[in-house]
C-alpha cells in the first residue's frame, strides 16, 4: 500500500509539474531576443520606463556606468557633421545624433558621442571601445556579420545604393559605367558606395578610395578623380550648398541595393539583441510621429546655411 501511495504521489507531482511547464516555457519566451532570417533585428521592447530591471550584456554595462558611448563619421550632413558655432559634444549635430540623444534620454543615462575614421565605427562596437555606431549605415550581410543591426530608421524616396557623381563639364562625356575604362573613380572605403562601385564597374585606370565623403568630393573637384560613386540624396544636398563646386550627378545612373537593405541602421556589437530591442523601441518611436524625417530636413537646411 505505501508502494502505491508513493507511485500516486509522484505521479500527481509529475502531473502538477506538467502542467506548469508552458507557462515556464513562455516566461523564458518573453526574454528570447533574436535576428530574423535577414540577419538584423527587427524585434522591439517598450523604451517608456527606461533600460529594464533584468538587463544583461551591453545594456546592462550601459545602466551602471551611467553612458551611452555613440561611434560616428561626423562628416556626412546632414545625418552627421560638426557644427563650428560649438565646441565639445554640442559641436556634433544633424538627424544621427538627434536619434543618439533621444535614445540616451529614453535610457535615462549621458551621451558620449566619439568621433573616428568611418572605417572603424563598426570595429568601435565590435571592441567594446563604443556601444553603438550611428553614422547613416546601411544593411549589407558582410557588415551583419560583424555586428548585430537594428531595424531600418531612415529611407530614401529613392532606390538604396549609389549613385555616380562627375564634374559638370564631363555631363555628355561621362553617362555611364561604360565611359570609365580610361578613368580615375573613386569611393569612400568600407562604404556601401565603395562595394557598388566594385560590383557595377569593371573597367577603368584606378580605383581610388578615400576615408570620408569631403575627400571624395574635393578629389572630384581638383581633378585627382573621374568620377566617384555617392549616395544620390547626400550627394545633392552637396552640390545644392557648394554651387562652386561644379560637380554634378549623372542622370539615369544608379546602382541599387536590394529591397531588404534598403534603410539606415544602427549597429551594436554581435549578439547584443536585448540593446538593439531597446534601439528599436526608440526607432519605432521616431518612425510613428515622422521625427526623424523631420530632424533630417531641419539639418539639411541648417547644412546649407554652413556650406556643407
Amino acid at each position: 500500500m505505501k508502494r502505491i501511495t508513493l507511485h500516486r504521489t509522484l505521479a500527481v507531482l509529475l502531473a502538477a509539474l506538467l502542467l506548469c511547464l508552458p507557462l515556464a516555457a513562455l516566461a523564458e519566451e518573453e526574454e528570447i531576443y533574436t535576428e530574423n532570417e535577414w540577419n538584423y533585428v527587427d524585434g522591439s521592447m517598450d523604451v517608456s520606463q527606461g533600460i529594464p530591471q533584468n538587463a544583461q550584456g551591453v545594456l546592462g554595462l550601459i545602466r551602471e556606468r551611467g553612458v551611452l558611448r555613440v561611434a560616428t563619421e561626423p562628416y556626412f550632413p546632414p545625418q552627421e557633421f560638426i557644427d563650428p558655432a560649438h565646441t565639445g559634444q554640442e559641436q556634433y549635430v544633424g538627424s544621427d545624433m538627434e536619434l543618439a540623444r533621444l535614445i540616451a534620454a529614453r535610457m535615462g543615462v549621458e551621451l558620449e558621442i566619439v568621433p573616428m575614421e568611418f572605417t572603424e565605427v563598426l570595429n568601435a562596437v565590435s571592441s567594446g571601445e563604443c556601444d553603438l555606431a550611428i553614422s547613416a549605415l546601411s544593411y549589407i550581410p558582410s557588415r551583419a556579420a560583424r555586428v548585430s543591426f537594428s531595424k531600418g530608421y531612415f529611407f530614401t524616396d529613392s532606390p538604396t545604393g549609389a549613385s555616380l557623381m562627375i564634374r559638370e563639364a564631363d555631363l555628355g562625356k561621362i553617362n555611364g559605367p561604360d565611359d570609365l575604362g580610361n578613368k580615375t573613380i573613386i569611393a569612400q572605403i568600407g562604404s556601401v558606395q565603395e562595394l557598388l562601385l566594385a560590383q557595377n564597374v569593371t573597367r577603368y585606370r584606378e580605383f581610388r578610395r578615400v576615408n570620408s565623403m569631403q575627400n571624395v568630393y574635393q578629389a572630384l573637384r581638383r581633378g585627382k578623380a573621374d568620377a566617384a560613386a555617392v549616395d544620390e540624396r547626400s550627394a545633392q544636398v552637396y552640390i545644392n550648398n557648394n554651387p562652386d563646386s561644379h560637380l554634378a550627378l549623372v542622370p539615369d545612373v544608379h546602382f541599387a541595393l536590394e529591397d531588404y537593405m534598403n534603410g539606415d541602421r544602427v549597429a551594436g556589437a554581435k549578439g547584443e539583441f536585448q540593446l538593439m530591442y531597446f534601439v528599436n523601441g526608440v526607432i519605432d518611436e521616431v518612425l510613428s510621429g515622422g521625427t526623424y524625417q523631420q530632424w533630417y530636413e531641419t539639418y539639411e537646411a541648417y547644412a546649407g546655411t554652413l556650406g556643407m
